[in-house]
């Protein structure tokens, strides 16, 4: 992974931060993009004290020219983009009938055309020589429903769709790409007034272990790719 360009958008917090860690680790340049530019460089200087070489960037997922100008910019003063790591998003969990329509449509907004718009535009930039990876979550919400999870589910439905499709239409180039299907994780997702959930995050996946899982999907022998992968907790999680 030395010297490696990976681009993790939504690298603020979370997963997104972890992973940032765990690849910074291993040598690789990493650059945060994220709404909030100031957590993301918070999380650039933690690396870079540590050793490693971290850039932040600030960026909307959901804004074309933004995203643009985000991936130019990585390609003028870093070089080329190796990895990319999309960990953002948004959640609602609520019973259906009481869903407002305006956040039902911001969260399919960024879950889908942001991952729409983030993964064509990066592509673009992305390293022609050697292989690349794109890492998705589309969690285990895109692979199983649940209760009051209808707009979530859709989105994260979306997003498998989207990925799977992209597997066949790149099946000959050198783009892998891997879907991670998470269970429970210790982030603030659960800390939205959208989420309506009780649960227990002692007994949750934690973002380290995440980010153990995203290093080994993307470090895989340049021969093989690691498409799936579902995580769950030993433990179920809701109260």
């Amino acid at each position: 992974m030395k010297d490696k360009i990976v681009l993790i958008v939504g690298g603020s917090g979370g997963i997104g931060s972890a992973t940032a860690r765990k690849f910074g680790s291993k040598g690789a340049k990493v650059i945060l993009a994220a709404r909030n530019k100031v957590k993301a460089e918070e999380v650039a200087k933690e690396i870079n004290d540590a050793g490693g070489e971290a850039y932040a960037i600030e960026t909307d997922a959901t804004d074309r020219a933004a995203v643009e100008r985000m991936a130019t910019e990585i390609e003028d003063q870093i070089g080329k983009i190796d990895v990319l790591i999309n960990a953002f998003g948004q959640g609602i969990i609520l019973p259906f009938l009481d869903i407002d329509p305006a956040d039902a449509k911001e969260v399919i907004d960024v879950n889908v055309y942001g991952t729409f718009l983030v993964t064509q535009t990066v592509m673009k930039h992305m390293n022609e020589d050697e292989p690349t990876s794109v890492v998705m979550f589309p969690g285990t919400m895109g692979k199983y429903v649940m209760k009051n999870a209808s707009v979530y589910a859709a989105s994260k439905f979306a997003i498998q769709g989207f990925t799977k499709a992209l597997i066949e239409e790149q099946r000959r180039g050198k783009t892998k790409f891997s879907l991670l299907y998470l269970g429970g994780v210790d982030t603030p997702f659960w800390d939205d007034d959208r989420v309506g959930m009780k649960v227990k995050k002692d007994m949750m996946l934690t973002t380290e272990e995440v980010a153990d899982a995203v290093y080994y999907a993307v470090d895989q022998p340049s021969g093989s790719v690691l498409n799936e992968m579902v995580i769950q907790p030993q433990s179920h999680q809701l109260v």
